[in-house]
């Protein structure tokens, strides 16, 4: 699936997006935990 697929089937159906995701180079952090994302962005 190409990434504009991906996009446009993300915008026809919310249920895909359940929580707000974090990516960074070494680490990924799903959900918000305000303590959780203040540590890794500190």
């Amino acid at each position: 699936m190409s990434e504009k697929e991906q996009y446009e089937l993300l915008s026809t159906d919310g249920m895909l997006v359940k929580r707000p995701l974090l990516i960074g180079t070494d680490f990924a952090v799903a959900g918000f935990k305000e303590q959780e994302w203040q540590k890794v962005l500190m």
